[in-house]
């Protein structure tokens, strides 16, 4: 890493500890536990938890399934809408989609744990080695798809299940996407999101060409006319700037890379982690951020958030997992310089801020906050490598409700597409729908 000094060390923290501190967040339930949960589902007839679901998985039928003790069928509904189902179970927000609607949390303030029994259905599936699925009939066509993260995944297996052939092109050494590179190591352990890749390719029918990104090597022009149709599920590859005084000092690293080498990182021991640590923003990442560096050895975390806990994108459970792992969340400041200390980041000074008649504007206080180490987790930004070839909305790739782009034969989903809610469940929606948009182009 760019960071040196002093205070800037690994090895905080024993071997114990840090497996201790990087165990899975939520074990799985036991069989009895599964069973004791399931049992609490009313089954409601229009339940408002699969509403609530961007993937609509019918998780009154899945429970149910796992009540009467088949919990690879249950696997089976799950996938039927969802085909990484395994991951959503570990890091989607059931807190805020199907669990926030579950009836027994509006009654009882104490919903069925569906995100658990999720996992519990899936897990059993997954260890048998048998793929639930069974390719169709060849249809001689052949799919480009750009990104094996969770849009690029659903898309190309939605695909193979209808008898096309698909090769995926993705621009890092390995598949997987932010499911690899961005998720918080404590929630996806034991290498389950190269074990889901597996499974998703255990279809057949799918190959994978690692290393190659578009604008290097590899261009649009070139996939329309090597293949029948493309879907391009390349994810946002920029990150914000903070845009104030010395914001390039070294000291000041994107969390999002951080992350991405934490998950990387074959020895935790090594990754160096400062004594006092910022983390600027106020969605998942940079909760990610702030509790893994606490949990590898930082003495102070504190997350900088320019609004109130209301307005993070973080929802309040990831609020209180951070609080509770020890960091500080410091509302209703914003930086407004980087403090240096031999060249070096050494702290931010910050602006109070404060809502007048809806905008945030500064109160004209200020604070200052040592560090020896600064996260920056303001979000990330499309890059148009495409040089303009497709139309944009907000920023994103254009589409439409099938994900069709305005070109002819090309899709888009997950993160890059306009209109994306920046979560895995809704990159998997966007994958499936959009293969199935590309079926019937194919078959007609």
């Amino acid at each position: 890493m760019a960071v040196k000094g002093p205070d800037i060390a690994g090895k905080r923290l024993d071997k114990a500890a840090y497996a201790a501190n990087f165990a899975d967040l939520h074990p799985p339930l036991t069989e009895h536990e599964a069973l004791v949960e399931s049992d609490r589902c009313f089954f409601c007839h229009d339940a408002p938890c699969q509403t609530a679901c961007p993937t609509s998985i019918d998780i009154p039928l899945f429970i149910r399934e796992i009540n009467t003790g088949h919990p690879k069928s249950a696997a089976k509904t799950i996938f039927d809408q969802n085909i990484l189902g395994g991951m959503c179970a570990r890091v989607c927000p059931t807190e805020t989609l199907c669990e926030e609607a579950c009836v027994r949390e509006t009654s009882e303030g104490k919903p069925v744990k569906i995100g658990q029994l999720q996992r519990y259905a899936t897990d059993a599936a997954m260890e048998t080695n048998a793929h639930p699925y069974v390719r169709a009939m060849a249809s001689g066509r052949k799919v480009a798809v750009v990104g094996a993260g969770p849009a690029g995944l659903a898309c190309a297996h939605r695909l193979s299940l209808r008898g096309h052939d698909v090769t995926i092109f993705e621009a890092r050494k390995r598949p997987g996407g932010l499911n690899e590179f961005g998720i918080a190591a404590y929630k996806s352990v034991n290498n389950f999101a190269q074990r889901e890749v597996d499974f998703v390719l255990g279809i057949g029918g799918i190959a994978i060409e690692t290393g190659k990104s578009l604008g290097k090597g590899l261009t649009l022009d070139k996939l329309q006319k090597d293949f029948d149709a493309v879907f391009l599920g390349i994810g946002l590859q920029g990150v914000n700037d903070l845009g104030i005084k010395n914001d390039d000092a070294e000291g000041i690293e994107d969390a999002v890379d951080y992350i991405a080498e934490l998950r990387q990182a074959s020895d935790l021991s090594k990754l160096k982690i400062g004594r006092r640590v910022l983390v600027i923003g106020g969605g998942m990442t940079a909760v990610d951020a702030a509790v893994q560096s606490k949990l590898l050895g930082a003495e102070d975390v504190t997350i900088l958030y320019r609004r109130g806990a209301a307005q993070m994108k973080a929802s309040s459970y990831e609020q209180e997992l951070a609080q509770t792992r020890g960091v500080v969340i410091k509302h209703w400041v914003a930086p407004k310089k980087v403090v240096l200390k031999g060249g070096k980041a050494a702290g931010l000074i910050c602006d109070y801020m404060a809502e007048k008649k809806g905008k945030l504007v500064a109160t004209g206080e200020t604070c200052e906050f040592p560090a020896d180490m600064i996260f920056k987790a303001i979000g990330q930004t499309y890059i148009d490598t495409l040089n303009g070839a497709l139309a944009l909305e907000g920023g994103r790739i254009k589409v439409d409700g099938e994900r069709r782009t305005s070109l002819k034969a090309v899709w888009a989903g997950g993160d890059c597409a306009a209109g994306g809610k920046d979560l895995t469940v809704a990159a998997v929606d966007d994958g499936r729908r959009a293969a199935e948009s590309i079926h019937a182009y194919l078959s007609a």
